[in-house]
Order: C-alpha cells, then sequence, then structure tokens
C-alpha cells in the first residue's frame, strides 16, 4: 500500500465520525460555490506520469486544443480498495472490502464519504463478532458475510459506487449508492435532481408500470404490487444511480418490491418521463 494511502489509513480511524453526514455534504456544497478552481494545483501529487502527461500537452498545440475541453483531473478520482476485514473460524466466515475515494480536490467530501465507509464496514464488522459469540452460546450454527463494493458508472462528469453487503447464509442482500458528480465535486441527491416533489409520482407510477409489463411479459417475474403491502412510493432517500448514459436508474434491495429470488430489483425511469420536473439536464440525459 502506498505511503498515502497508509497517511489516510491512520487519519481515518483517529478521526471521529461525523454525527451528521447531510450537514457535512451541504457544507462542502456551499465552500464549493465559493472555489476558483486552479487546475494546477489539482495536479500536485498525481506523481511522475502525470506530469509526463502535461508535457506532452505543451509540446503538442493539436494535442492541447484536442483536450482543452476534458476534464483531465476529474478523470483522476478513482476508487480503491482501502482496507478488508477477515473472519474465517470454520461455521462462520466474513469477507469485508473497503473502499475509498482518492484524488478529489474537495477534500471535506471525500473524507466525509471514506470516514462514512469505513465506519459502515467497521459496525458490520463488530457485529458480526457479536453474533458469532451469541451463536456459540446457543450451540453452534454457520455464519456467513461477504461485503464489498463496485464502480457502476465512471466516465468524465459521473462516478457512481455501489457498496453492497450479502448473508451467504440466508441469500439477504443489500445495496446503497453514492452519485458523486466528478467535474464540480459534488455529491448528488435524488431530490437535487429535481424541482420539487412531483418527480416522486412520475417515477413512482412508471415503476408500476415496469413492473405489470415485465410480469405480463416474463411469468417468472413476479412484483409485490396490487396487494396491501405491495409497492406504492419510492422514499426521498431512495437507492439510485446515474448509468453511463445519463439515465436514473432507482434501486430496491432484496425483498423490498417483490420476492427473494428476485434478488436486487433495478429500474431505468426514460428521461422523457421525467424531463419537466429535473431541475436541469446537467446530469440526466
Amino acid at each position: 500500500m502506498d505511503k498515502k494511502l497508509e497517511a489516510l489509513r491512520i487519519e481515518y480511524k483517529n478521526t471521529p465520525i461525523p454525527d451528521d453526514l447531510d450537514f457535512i455534504v451541504k457544507k462542502a456544497l456551499q465552500q464549493k460555490k465559493k472555489r476558483n478552481v486552479n487546475k494546477m494545483k489539482r495536479l500536485i501529487g498525481i506523481g511522475a506520469a502525470a506530469l509526463l502527461f502535461i508535457t506532452g500537452i505543451n509540446a503538442s498545440p493539436k494535442l492541447a486544443n484536442a483536450l482543452s475541453e476534458v476534464p483531465i483531473v476529474g478523470s483522476l478520482i478513482k476508487v480503491l480498495t482501502f482496507t478488508e476485514f477477515k473472519v474465517d473460524e470454520g461455521t462462520a466466515k466474513m469477507e469485508i472490502k473497503v473502499p475509498a475515494i482518492t484524488n478529489m480536490e474537495n477534500k471535506t467530501l471525500e473524507s466525509t464519504l471514506n470516514k462514512k465507509y469505513l465506519a459502515e464496514s467497521k459496525k458490520l464488522y463488530n457485529d458480526f463478532m457479536a453474533e458469532i459469540e451469541e451463536v456459540k452460546k446457543n450451540g453452534g450454527g454457520h455464519l456467513g458475510v461477504e461485503s464489498g463494493y463496485d464502480v457502476k458508472t465512471d466516465n468524465d462528469q459521473i462516478l457512481a459506487v455501489g457498496r453492497y453487503v450479502v448473508s451467504t447464509v440466508n441469500s439477504y442482500s443489500e445495496y446503497t449508492y453514492d452519485t458523486v458528480d466528478k467535474k464540480n465535486e459534488l455529491l448528488i441527491t435524488l431530490p437535487s435532481l429535481f424541482k420539487d416533489d412531483s418527480y416522486m409520482n412520475l417515477i413512482n407510477e412508471n415503476i408500476k408500470e415496469q413492473m405489470r409489463s415485465q410480469m405480463d411479459r416474463d411469468p417468472d417475474k413476479f412484483y409485490w404490487l396490487d396487494d396491501k403491502m405491495g409497492f406504492k412510493t419510492i422514499a426521498k432517500d431512495q437507492s439510485f444511480y446515474i448509468n453511463n448514459k445519463g439515465k436514473l436508474v432507482i434501486v430496491f434491495n432484496k425483498y423490498e418490491v417483490a420476492p427473494g429470488y428476485m434478488g436486487v430489483c433495478e429500474f431505468t425511469i426514460p428521461t422523457d418521463v421525467i424531463a419537466n420536473a429535473l431541475a436541469s439536464k446537467e446530469y440526466i440525459k
């Protein structure tokens, strides 16, 4: 592990986790509006390869012109495995990979997200260890948890990081997402994409339409839709991400809107359905 990542590890472990993520993110957004971004400062510390790249641009006017509109620094934002937790006690096994976002200029946002990821993973580890002790007291049993991350979207503008927790014993699974504007280094929330709350009903009706259409076409698909316990509405903090085509994808965890065999359910929302409710066309195409 390089020195920078090791320094981050020490800082994260010694710094208390923020009590209010929303407050930190809002503060970061306010600070962003006041910043006069200096691209050269953002390149400090990237390494020799980046310096050679800059030299190449200076030596070639055609190359410089071709790249003038490309968000070079944004593309350098990366997601790495920060650390791992592993437990193997025969019938109890756990593996957790903790992501870390690096190379953001907005260190408040970067640090806040990374501390959140580490805090979630530490809690998952501690809960698992406590569960092992409880199971041992009751005569033993099988336990298994796997947690990690994947990058759903990584283009010039959007970074969408998904984190998952899967129980290998009872097949439970849960996904959560963070969607980041790489150019402006902002955390994108679902409500921030829209003018007002009218988007919720538009998305609800489209999801219901997609559910019915899928069930009509495929008898193996089934959603809890028309009964009292069926899907009614998304939440304001509904899990979502923006895919590489600039489309909004709404995500439901296993058992949330359908039987377990359906797994995690995703619905890509057609842009024309929500176009009039969008606050801008910056992200959703």
